[in-house]
């Protein structure tokens, strides 16, 4: 009983050092943003008064179970208001059109007069309640002075309806040019209500077309863990929500259990299934000291671990954050339909006004019947919400795709540009190698002893973060040589370090920094330059100003660079490696790869440089690297491309991220931008084509040649099908194959 109730104690402290639950969030997690008009921002679920479009929950990484993007309330209203729209229509139509049938059945039943008020009875729940979303969109769009596609249903829709309704009620108001020839004021009670449903049924198609688009998003955030097991101060351990975990926690995973959070090993081993991330089936072996990822796999170890990135830090939080603002972003190709919507929807209105009145004017009797329906009919048919959704619809599917496949678009402007590039720059470590380098040689001048040059070197590499530098440091944890102190400690950017080690004054780096203290390389010059003719980074070390010893660190190439780069090559793209290697190495490497340019000895701030110069020279440039050094450049590109294995302000600097760090996976984003490309000039076809023909048609042009006039239904029907076409096309970018 002591013992539990210690245990108690032992954790109610601890609940009493977590008040608030921590969570990391963004700027907008929980708001409300539209698909079309991401400027448009809420705190609450409506429509967007710009164009119209019902608002979406933007996902929240760090809360990233997913549910609250299984059931969407726009949909679920509009599929009720469809479904009780086909319940009046069916019979509606019936009652309209039903004299079309020999011996007119309908009237001989019902009655010429009675008709036009059973019509109203069938037709108001339709266009007063199933339609009542599109007049109060249409009222916001004028009051904002925003007119959209809501603009011209809400007139098209209101025209017919409220006409129909007096001509029902009050039909002893209508003078001649209103009337038939057998007396009856026509009513069209039945275009009004199948407009509303057809209006409806695109609206239902759209969204659940959105919903999956938005598929590759939620299976990412179903991967995500939904508790940790929390391991207390006092040892004892109880299960949390995967919210409540805080950097710094001990947590831990048990066999078969997902890793909860991004974090390091502290005790156990085990195997853990990074295919998610990597793609490789492979299980990678975790020890202390290494890094796991939030949502991989543990395999039959059990580990203890401590958080290091939660909520929205994690790598999975932050892969789906930015193919959620991908998926919002606009391209540059949106300028036209933008341009083309600003002054659309006025002239719409303005061609619909010209028909009423050449109608009115010219038109047989009843013209005044004529002059109305054909101006609801151009209202109708001349709908932009095709327009509206052709480059949209295409970037949710492209950017679905690409996550899918581990290739994350930050924006839109880099789908479009990704295809147009025509020169690439790879950085070399990390990017076409390994980025794990290994000590290969150690040639020492002076009898020097080479485990005391080596203990020395490691004093100095411990307190840097160059790779190359940690390659010195495990070599000399194997060799378990002698551990120094160092003081001192100088970094000297893109030549290397120095300091003073066990008392005396050491530098360690490139034949710059040998130069700049005037120490001679030559007496090994000739060795050096044999092993850095294979591709490998040779390091000179100096000791009280005189030439000690060089050590050879090579990194292996990467088993998918050959493949990459011949994939590149087919692609017709100049090859340039950019590195801060010296030339021999770099040339090295380059043979081996068939690289086409190589530019050495690059200084972290010269790379930016190198960008530069290849676009003044008139090249679309795509830079690829993964290191900090490298974000800069990846910024300057007109496409930057991060690996996902370097680090995080590197992804944060590109416009495309390679979860898996291979290069091969260019070569796939570069067809899914061409793809996406095509995808959205078929959409904008689709717009143009149905508005540019269907505009002149619902005005009456063709009636004086063929007598053909269109039905404000058929109108609606047409309207409709472009929008399905326009979704279809789009979604045809979910089935691409790599």
């Amino acid at each position: 009983m002591r013992e539990q109730q210690e245990q108690q104690h032992c954790c109610h402290a601890d609940d009493d050092g977590v008040a608030e639950k921590h969570r990391d969030s963004v700027d907008l997690a929980g708001k409300y943003i539209c698909p079309m008009c991401p400027s448009v921002i809420e705190d609450e679920p409506g429509a967007c008064p710009h164009c119209g479009m019902a608002l979406e929950r933007v996902i929240s990484p760090g809360d990233p179970t997913g549910q609250d993007l299984e059931i969407d309330p726009e949909y679920l209203d509009m599929r009720r208001r469809l479904l009780v729209s086909l319940v009046f229509a069916i019979p509606l139509l019936i009652v309209a059109m039903g004299d079309m049938l020999p011996g007119q059945p309908i009237s001989r039943w019902i009655g010429e007069d009675v008709r036009p008020l059973i019509e109203l009875l069938l037709a108001a729940p339709i266009c007063l309640w199933a339609g009542w979303p599109f007049y109060q969109r249409a009222w916001t769009s004028i009051r904002n002075r925003h007119l959209n596609m809501f603009t011209l249903i809400g007139l098209g829709v209101g025209v017919a309806f409220v006409y129909s309704l007096i001509a029902a009620l009050f039909p002893s108001m209508f003078p001649e040019q209103f009337r038939t020839d057998s007396g009856q004021v026509a009513v069209y009670f039945e275009a009004a209500g199948v407009i509303v449903t057809l209006i409806l049924f695109g609206q239902v198609i759209e969204l659940r077309a959105r919903s999956k688009t938005g598929q590759a998003i939620r299976s990412l955030m179903s991967l995500a863990a939904t508790h940790a097991r929390k391991v207390t101060d006092c040892g004892h351990e109880r299960d949390i929500p995967l919210g409540e975990v805080r950097e710094g926690d001990n947590l831990r995973v048990r066999p078969g259990e997902k890793i909860p959070v991004d974090g390091i090993v502290l005790e156990g081993r085990s195997a853990v299934d990074e295919s998610m991330i990597s793609g490789e089936p492979v299980p990678i072996a975790k020890n202390p000291g290494d890094h796991v990822i939030g949502a991989t796999m543990n395999g039959k170890g059990s580990l203890l671990m401590r958080a290091e990135k939660v909520g929205a830090n994690t790598l999975l939080s932050r892969i789906v954050q930015m193919v959620g603002e991908a998926q919002r972003s606009r391209a540059p190709i949106q300028k036209l339909a933008d341009k083309v919507s600003a002054w659309f929807v006025p002239t719409v209105i303005l061609a619909a006004i010209v028909t009423f009145i050449v109608w009115g004017v010219f038109g047989p009797q009843p013209a005044m019947a004529y002059a109305l329906i054909n101006a609801v009919a151009v209202l109708i048919i001349a709908c932009p919400c095709a327009l509206g959704l052709a480059t949209p619809m295409s970037i949710v599917a492209a950017t679905g795709k690409g996550a899918e496949n581990g290739i994350l678009f930050r924006n839109a402007e880099a789908i479009e540009q990704l295809h147009k590039v025509d020169v690439i720059l790879l950085d070399k470590t990390g990017t076409l190698t390994a980025g794990k380098p290994v000590l290969t040689d150690i040639l020492t001048s002076s009898g020097q002893d080479p485990d005391e040059v080596l203990a020395m070197a490691a004093a100095l590499e411990r307190l840097s973060e160059h790779p190359l530098g940690e390659a010195i440091v495990q070599s000399a944890e194997l060799r378990r040589v002698n551990r120094f102190k160092a003081e001192e400690f100088e970094s000297v950017t893109g030549q290397g370090v120095r300091g003073v080690v066990n008392g005396r004054v050491i530098a360690l780096g490139s034949p710059a920094l040998m130069d700049a203290l005037g120490v001679d390389t030559t007496p090994l010059g000739t060795q050096a330059e044999t092993l850095r003719s294979q591709g490998a980074t040779v390091m000179w070390l100096a000791l009280d100003g005189q030439l000690a010893a060089y050590i050879s660190v090579s990194d292996p190439i990467k088993d998918s660079s050959p493949a990459a780069i011949a994939a590149l090559h087919r692609e017709s793209l100049k090859i340039v490696m950019v590195t801060g290697d010296n030339r021999a190495t770099a040339e090295a490497v380059a043979r081996q790869l068939g690289i086409d340019e190589v530019v050495p000895d690059v200084l972290p701030e010269q790379k930016l440089d190198v960008v530069r110069k290849y676009q003044q020279q008139g090249s679309l440039v795509a830079m690829a690297g993964d290191g900090i050094n490298d974000s800069p450049a990846l910024a300057a590109a007109d496409v930057g491309i991060a690996m996902g294995t370097g680090t995080d302000i590197a992804m944060e600097s590109a416009g495309v991220t390679l979860v898996r760090g291979d290069l091969r996976d260019i070569v796939k984003a570069r067809r899914l931008s061409h793809l996406t490309m095509r995808n959205i000039s078929q959409n904008l076809f689709f717009a143009f084509f149905y508005n540019g023909i269907g505009v002149p048609i619902a005005a009456g042009v063709l009636y004086p040649f063929i007598g053909l006039l269109l039905s404000p239904m058929i109108a609606a029907a047409a309207m409709s099908f472009s929008s399905v076409s326009v979704i279809s096309n789009s979604l045809r970018l979910r089935r691409v194959n790599f």
